[in-house]
């Protein structure tokens, strides 16, 4: 009798969200969601999904992708106040590897073998081949990464520009997010294209076009009640803090795309966007992406997808276990 070999252990754990998956020899996936407020850690986390899914062979290799800056043996999110140790958890959950990689750079990895049914392009252009390529998403946080051509394969670029500095296109953008510097100090990108800054965004707006906060209890709103009111017309405010949202997000993708020389494409990732529906295709995101002035026309050409697929981390944590990249510093490996 043949013995069972090992599934592969994935996870890609977020402020809010961790998602982990059992991978089998012949490709299929057994997955669960588990809310980080429920846990302790990730090793609490994913010690409960093994116990749930109850593998007849338990894994032995482990590849995650993680909402944090990975620079070395002690991961700390930003987001969320989880912090661990890769050898630490790997000899918790008994693992012979583990491969632990920004989030968004499992998302970028993921980029060249992601379906053409699980992406739906957001304006037009058509991809250079062999171009870079580009990936954000807002979620809890803001993520970036890009892939680069080299040689015949694809090298990921992590990077944290979720926390560059976010600038107004006009007047009124430009005080929603001076009235934010009052509070923050630093208005970053992430600071309001993320489920928080969508409430801030709303707060803002009340304030200045109001003169008073959106409800009697600013820390109530949600960023899935904002969507939801702005989707069904209950709230012409949360509608066009949306739209001010796509709008911005526009920008800085379209900075992105430049800053990368993407001309493959810009993909669009994270919890928020699928949630707009078409009310993101019909929005100014596409407008701002492409107003770069003089290179106007070399945006108009670089395509924009929104990402469809469920778990599009978990096909570049596949990819990475087949073939992890050599000299990559955002890794951790224990």
């Amino acid at each position: 009798m043949a013995l069972l070999k090992p599934p592969l252990l994935v996870a890609d754990i977020g402020a809010t969200n961790a998602r982990f998956g059992l991978i089998a020899p012949d490709g299929s996936w057994r997955t669960r969601i588990a809310p980080c407020a429920d846990h302790v850690g990730p090793a609490a986390a994913a010690a409960a999904f093994l116990d749930w899914a109850a593998p007849p062979v338990p894994p032995r290799q482990g590849v995650w992708a993680v909402a944090a800056a990975v620079t070395g043996d002690t991961i700390a999110m930003i987001n969320h106040p989880w912090g661990f140790s890769v050898r630490q958890t790997r000899q918790t959950l008994a693992l012979e590897r583990l491969h632990v990689v920004n989030d968004f750079v499992a998302l970028a990895v993921a980029l060249p073998a992601l379906p053409a049914a699980d992406r739906r392009q957001i304006g037009h252009g058509a991809a250079a081949e062999r171009a870079p390529l580009g990936v954000l998403g807002p979620g809890s946080g803001l993520g970036m990464a890009g892939l680069l051509p080299n040689g015949g394969d694809w090298l990921p670029l992590a990077g944290e520009g979720g926390h560059a500095t976010l600038a107004a296109a006009d007047p009124r953008e430009a005080a929603v997010i001076e009235y934010w510097r009052q509070r923050l100090g630093h208005v970053s990108a992430e600071s309001l294209l993320s489920g928080p800054g969508l409430v801030r965004l709303v707060e803002a707006l009340a304030v200045l076009e109001d003169g008073a906060p959106a409800t009697g209890d600013a820390s109530a709103i949600t960023a899935a009640a904002v969507t939801a009111a702005a989707l069904d017309g209950s709230s012409a405010l949360c509608r066009d803090a949306v739209l001010m949202f796509c709008a911005l997000l526009g920008s800085v993708a379209g900075n992105l795309a430049l800053t990368l020389g993407a001309r493959g494409g810009i993909y669009l990732g994270g919890g928020i966007l699928p949630r707009f529906g078409p009310l993101f295709d019909h929005s100014g995101f596409r407008e701002r992406f492409e107003a770069k002035g003089r290179l106007a026309s070399f945006m108009a050409a670089i395509p924009t997808w929104l990402i469809t697929h469920p778990l599009p981390a978990f096909l570049g944590l596949q990819a990475l276990d087949r073939r992890p990249v050599p000299g990559l510093g955002e890794i951790a490996e224990a």
